[in-house]
């Protein structure tokens, strides 16, 4: 703990003379009337608001010869303002020869002292507070009250120009106006044959396929975009044989989609095919044995294990006669195919229509064609309507709800986007939503909730470091502000710079913030005070009262102008 005093030059000076008070045995009196020989400086003056407390340090020291051996004292410095008082912590000295367990001073020597505290600020505090320091002390049986030394002119609250510019963030759609499909088919054929069976044409996956080339022929939003074709036989026979059947199967099932396509006028390319023969599927062979009830079937797998030769594997098969009855019957059937993939396009609807259906039907429209419509239109009630719609057709889809309080936010209406930014975390615990959360959290007065949820969004966006900012100039740490705000210009960057003691850099980023209000030429003011350019308060603390006539009393009474108050005219 430590102690006090200072007035507008920082310092008192003793007097040149007080070597002769010191002849005699100093007490009570003598101490009172000498006692600007303490040379007493309080830092910073005038005070200034740091989070939500008003800290004090008090540097000074007591001469030689000048605390009486035998005294006891107690100092308390006061914030002292109309109808109130804050006291800060008392500190305690004594005499070499008293009673007690406060800091002794030496006589002969003296002592030097730092005092430092801290209390709760109020808004009584703000400017007008005066701050003195209450000395009351005993020598003996006899006690004795100094008067009260004013020592400070007040309170700076700079600080409490902290803007509520939270920064929301809307999250983005997943809309892609073209969307890549596939269709599949499969087309079986008879043993040793690459001639497509009319029975296999008539199975609903081909049909299927039929309908896709039709309405991608009639519709322009349709689009093939080609087709993969794996063709295999079944490992039985000669291997070359079953590479060549391999490939003349896959031949016949590309003639066979060229015959649809052909119906519904519909020429393919050559390059339209990817033909990929397999030969023989000993894979898919190993797959359907496994999941069959073919007796000695665990037999069969261990030979496929135990043989990596084609032609072994396919003897030692054949030897297990009965099972290779069930095989041809249940396996091999099913592996003599050809694998068709279509893939085709579907192109969304334009930007128009979009517009429009959001508007008149938003019931027809996914998630991901509203959210983009939605950014679509300038005005933000717009942009709400239809983040509304959202949440009633997708109202399992958090994102609907998080934009709708995104447009609430930037339309000033906070309770109402709280009320949907916390809908959409009930959905989805979502960075961006947490936040959102966060800042009307802050808003709310709910700081440390607010910090806590940040460092949970970590990762979302530079909105969430600036929002930290936000808090952490509420807090006091000004440096961790900076860092935490990144690149932005704005009041709030500022006044970080400001309070960390860079008034040139916080008046440079107000010059880049592009913000004409009156808050900022106000805190301009203020960078230009602490540059002592007289000239600079002027002109922009004339520019606030002009946007803002209510600011002057203000004005009138802040500390920050002190020095330059005869030169502008306050």
């Amino acid at each position: 703990m430590n102690m006090f005093l200072h007035q507008r030059n920082g310092i008192f000076f003793g007097s040149i003379l007080s070597a002769l008070f010191f002849v005699g045995c100093a007490g009570l009196g003598s101490m009172e009337k000498e006692i600007e020989t303490l040379n007493l400086q309080a830092s910073p003056e005038p005070l200034i608001l740091r989070g939500d407390q008003v800290e004090l340090e008090i540097r000074g020291n007591f001469p030689a010869k000048y605390f009486g051996k035998k005294v006891s004292i107690e100092a308390t410095p006061v914030l002292t303002w109309d109808g109130g008082r804050a006291a800060f912590d008392t500190e305690g000295f004594q005499g070499e020869d008293a009673a007690g367990n406060s800091t002794v001073i030496p006589f002969e020597t003296g002592k030097s002292f730092t005092y430092t505290s801290s209390v709760p600020y109020e808004p009584g505090m703000e400017d007008a507070a005066a701050l003195q320091v209450e000395i009351s002390g005993s020598q003996g049986n006899k006690s004795a009250t100094f008067d009260p030394i004013t020592v400070g002119a007040g309170v700076i609250t700079t600080p409490l120009w902290v803007q509520a510019d939270d920064q929301f963030i809307a999250v983005p759609d997943n809309f892609q106006r073209v969307m890549s499909y596939s269709a599949e088919a499969v087309i079986n054929y008879d043993k040793n044959s690459s001639n497509v069976k009319g029975d296999e044409l008539r199975q609903e996956d081909w049909k299927a396929l039929e309908s896709l080339v039709a309405l991608a022929a009639a519709a322009d939003s349709v689009t093939l975009t080609g087709t993969t074709i794996q063709a295999y036989a079944s490992p039985e026979g000669e291997i070359t044989l079953n590479e060549n059947l391999a490939n003349d199967r896959a031949k016949s099932a590309s003639e066979a989609m060229t015959k649809a396509m052909k119906r519904s006028k519909m020429v393919p390319e050559a390059s339209f095919y990817s033909l990929v023969p397999k030969g023989e599927d000993w894979d898919g062979f190993k797959t359907k044995m496994q999941a069959s009830s073919i007796p000695d079937k665990n037999l069969i797998l261990r030979v496929l294990e135990m043989y990596s030769d084609k032609n072994k594997r396919e003897e030692e098969i054949r030897n297990i006669a009965k099972t290779y009855q069930e095989i041809e019957k249940q396996i091999l059937p099913e592996l003599r195919r050809s694998q068709l993939s279509i893939a085709y396009d579907i192109e969304g609807y334009t930007d128009e229509q979009l517009m429009d259906y959001s508007k008149s039907a938003p019931e027809m429209l996914t998630a991901d064609e509203l959210l983009y419509a939605a950014t679509l239109f300038n005005d933000v009630n717009d942009k709400l309507t239809i983040y509304q719609s959202a949440t009633r057709y997708h109202s399992d889809d958090y994102r609907g709800y998080n934009n709708a309080g995104w447009c609430l936010a930037q339309m000033g209406r906070m309770t109402q986007a709280g009320e949907v930014f916390n809908q959409a975390l009930e959905l989805e615990r979502n960075k961006a939503v947490l936040n959102n959360v966060a800042a009307i959290k802050r808003q709310s007065g709910d700081v440390d909730g607010a910090m806590q949820l940040l460092n949970e969004a970590a990762g979302a966006g530079p909105e969430v470091g600036y929002n930290k900012g936000i808090i952490l100039i509420q807090k006091g740490d000004y440096a961790s502000a900076i860092s935490n705000m990144g690149r932005t210009n704005s009041v709030n960057v500022a006044l970080a710079k400001l309070l960390n003691g860079d008034a040139a850099a916080a008046k440079t980023t107000l010059e880049n913030a592009n913000d004409d209000s009156a808050v900022a030429s106000y805190v301009m003011a203020i960078a230009c005070a602490r540059l002592n350019d007289a000239s600079g308060v002027k002109k922009h603390l004339g520019d606030a009262l002009a946007k803002d006539a209510s600011l002057r009393k203000k004005a009138e009474a802040d500390l920050e102008f002190r020095d330059v108050r005869s030169a502008i005219g306050l």
